[in-house]
């Protein structure tokens, strides 16, 4: 996949205001602070409210407004609360699809319970959350123009072996954001998407796999980085991935069966590393 071959329009990412789901964390926390210092409003989206309201103080500090919404986006009438609690506000002109869990481990052991867990959070959740805000996103397109951005991930680029079912949502919903970006052209809606690899965030902490599997963990802060600099250049198409991955990534498309081979001698060692690695 060439990211570097779209048409491009810089993107002015100050005084946004929007949705980002998984705010609690990781990816979702660092995300609202780099927006709250450019002055965004935002509404924080999570499981935990210990972790959105440390996120709402980091977010104030940084000069940004928040509120808080505690919510299983998975739990039946979610999205309508959301939609509804960002009805009154005049403009709507961020989401961010970062909520997202994990469970990995040898396909036939995951039980449909985990199954379904990932689906619903990774890929049913977003889709329907977009779906309920996009008519207020292509409203505040008109004027200034909106962002959506979509956390997938480099599994999405490579397969890996033992994460399948989070393999195909993440997979899933990197489809969704490149036919959505293409439904939505001359709307103002920006679609993107990003596919961080391993990052040092909590979601990895039940992950043992390192350097010597192929699993080396990237630094939250360079991830963000590489993140905002690209959506601020108008890229759609968003790869925080390091050198080595990269090149594993276009292995995979010229010639996949050579990845195969490369990870088939340590397909042993690298099920034991990740079978406990569950983030919720």
């Amino acid at each position: 996949m060439d990211f570097n071959k779209l048409d491009l329009t810089k993107l002015d990412l100050t005084n946004r205001r929007g949705i980002i789901t998984g705010g609690g964390q990781g990816i979702g926390r660092a995300l609202a602070l780099e927006f709250g210092r450019r002055g965004g409003h935002l509404l924080l989206i999570g499981r935990q409210q210990a972790t959105l309201t440390e996120t709402a103080r980091l977010v104030a500090s940084e000069g940004g407004t928040t509120e808080i919404m505690v919510e299983d986006l998975t739990r039946a009438g979610a999205i309508q609360r959301i939609a509804e609690r960002v009805a009154s506000w005049n403009t709507v002109d961020l989401l961010v699809n970062n909520a997202g869990n994990v469970r990995a481990g040898r396909l036939e052991l995951t039980s449909d319970l985990d199954v379904h867990s990932m689906i619903d959070l990774n890929l049913t959740a977003p889709i329907l959350l977009t779906k309920a805000l996009l008519p207020a996103l292509r409203e505040s397109g008109k004027a200034r123009g909106s962002i959506l951005l979509n956390v997938a991930s480099g599994i999405a680029l490579v397969g890996m072996p033992f994460y399948a079912v989070y393999a195909a949502t993440k997979s899933g919903i990197a489809q969704f954001g490149e036919a959505l970006r293409r439904e939505l052209i001359g709307t103002g809606v920006h679609v993107a998407t990003v596919y961080p690899g391993a990052t040092d965030t909590a979601m990895m902490t039940s992950q043992n796999a390192g350097d010597e599997l192929g699993w080396g963990r990237r630094p939250l802060e360079d991830v963000i980085t590489d993140l905002i600099a690209a959506l601020e250049a108008g890229e759609h198409e968003i790869n925080t991935a390091p050198k080595g991955r990269r090149e594993m990534q276009q292995l995979n498309i010229t010639d996949p069966l050579a990845v195969d081979a490369a990870l088939a001698p340590g397909l042993e060692a690298l099920e034991l590393a990740v079978r406990d690695h569950r983030s919720i």
